[in-house]
Parts: structure tokens; sequence; C-alpha cells
């Protein structure tokens, strides 16, 4: 069946974990900016609708959003003050790099910050795979 002007109607997700949370058009970047809004905030339950579920970490070697966030909650209990700042967003295809700078994590005596670098792969508008190094001095050592 065809709809007003001879174009099929669009089919509705039945279920809002069927949906992706960001428009077709919206960009690859403000899903990324996002997910670090989240972390930056703490309100990481409003993340969990960002990733897909069956969302899998290499560097934890876990998959799904929560052990993600269980990781995420035990880092800020570490260092309370800590922030991601994206420096880079590179995006090929389905996959998203974001290089990013980490306030408040560091070293004892230094002034040289960590980086984060991380590659996502998108899926349906959703976080689905991560990779991702830390360089630079790591303050849990």
């Amino acid at each position: 069946m065809r709809g007003a002007g001879g174009l099929r109607p669009r089919p509705q997700a039945t279920h809002p974990a069927d949906r992706p949370p960001f428009p077709p058009g919206r960009s690859r970047r403000a899903l990324v900016l996002r997910m670090q809004e989240c972390f930056n905030t703490r309100q990481f339950d409003q993340a969990a609708d960002l990733f897909t579920p069956d969302f899998l970490n290499h560097p934890l070697g876990a998959t799904g959003f929560e052990a993600g966030k269980e990781a995420w909650v035990q880092v800020v209990a570490q260092f309370p003050a800590m922030r991601v700042v994206a420096d880079d967003i590179l995006i090929d295809g389905d996959k998203v790099a974001i290089r990013s700078s980490v306030e408040g994590m560091a070293a004892p005596g230094s002034d040289v910050r960590p980086m984060l670098i991380e590659i996502f792969r998108i899926d349906n508008g959703r976080l689905a795979e991560t990779w991702g190094v830390t360089e630079g001095p790591d303050p849990r050592h």
C-alpha cells in the first residue's frame, strides 16, 4: 500500500529498544559526544540507550552496557574529578575514532594528562563495539 504522494509509509518500531537513539540523519559524532557527556555528568543510566544490547567492549573483554557502566562507576570512585574531553573525532563508514584528553587524573607530580583513544563501531544508530588504548601516565600505578 502506498501513502500520499505514492510513497510507502515507513514501518514503525514497536518497542523503544528497537529504535535508534538518534534519527537516521543524526550524526555519529553526536552519538559519541553524548556518551562522553553522560560520563562527564555521571548520568550513566542515560547512556544505556546509546548502546546495542550486545555491545562488545574489547578492552574490558565484556559484552553489554552494564559491564562498561560498572567500569565507569569504579574509575570515578577512584578519580572523582575525572572528565574526558574530545580533541579529535574521525568518522569512516560505520566507525568513529575519538581521541580524548583525560582531565582530573594526572599522575602525582605531573601536569601530563593521559590520553584516551577509542574506536567505536556504530550499528543502527547505536554503539555496538569498541576498542581503546590509554596513552601517557597512568596514575593508578
